[in-house]
């Protein structure tokens, strides 16, 4: 089942990653650098949103570092201890998926599944230890795309890891045009999103009408290249110049 409890159907083809709904899990602080090739010094000052945020780490080490940064994530509804279940719970479904699917996925960052394990636990649990002080102060928001209850130019940067795109056998061309609109008008400056391809690393099929559309707004679009791949071929993000 999704977050909202609707369920989801998945495809049972050989050589197909198997995944019953999106998944509340993280990724830590270094691999949002990579994936997203960030430059710290110029996020230093500004106001950066993570969304959808999930059980990832890089709110609460960017706030260690100094950094100004929310993550917005319908699973934020929850206590803490709804959080700690779903995330043990989840890591392991999203584990089994990898079954016979292994060469689908590049592994020289995380070595093999333990160490994609590894990293996988070490975010749930740095963002589960921030998560009770960050949701009191504001650092942690309940918001669903594509309705963000934010001012507009509210941040200055924007990251948008593995919704988008790598759900687009479930998630409509409509919802995906409609989320980042409203990513890009949360954003005064820059929004990045990360994969653009599915689990199999099969590209987004209606990207360029995607990106017409984007540019129809007025927004400057680019495809940029990444120093990082776990799913075979997505060494892209894209780029939304909204100033």
């Amino acid at each position: 089942m999704n977050s909202d409890g609707e369920p989801f159907e998945s495809s049972s083809d050989d050589e197909t990653y198997e995944i019953e709904d999106v998944a509340f899990i993280g990724r830590t602080f270094e691999e949002y650098v990579r994936m997203f090739d960030l430059d710290l010094q110029r996020l230093d000052g500004g106001r950066i949103l993570d969304c959808p945020s999930g059980a990832c780490a890089f709110v609460a080490e960017a706030t260690q570092r100094g950094l100004s940064a929310v993550g917005a994530d319908i699973m934020y509804r929850g206590d803490y201890g709804d959080l700690d279940t779903r995330g043990d719970l989840d890591i392991e479904m999203a584990l089994e998926g990898f079954d016979d699917a292994e060469e689908l996925f590049e592994w020289d960052y995380y070595g093999d599944v333990d160490g994609l394990r590894d990293h996988w636990t070490e975010a749930y649990e740095t963002f589960l230890n921030d998560y009770p002080a960050g949701l009191a102060s504001g650092r942690y928001v309940p918001a669903k795309l594509p309705d963000l209850p934010f001012e507009d130019d509210a941040f200055t940067h924007t990251l948008s890891a593995h919704l988008l795109f790598l759900y687009a056998d479930r998630l409509s061309h409509e919802f995906h045009i409609e989320s980042l609109r409203e990513l890009a008008r949360v954003t005064a400056e820059e929004v990045r999103v990360y994969p653009l391809a599915d689990f199999e690393g099969t590209p987004y099929p209606r990207l360029d009408d995607l990106l017409d559309s984007l540019r129809s707004d007025g927004y400057g679009v680019e495809i940029r290249s990444v120093p990082f791949e776990f799913q075979r071929g997505a060494t892209e993000i894209l780029v939304i110049d909204c100033a």
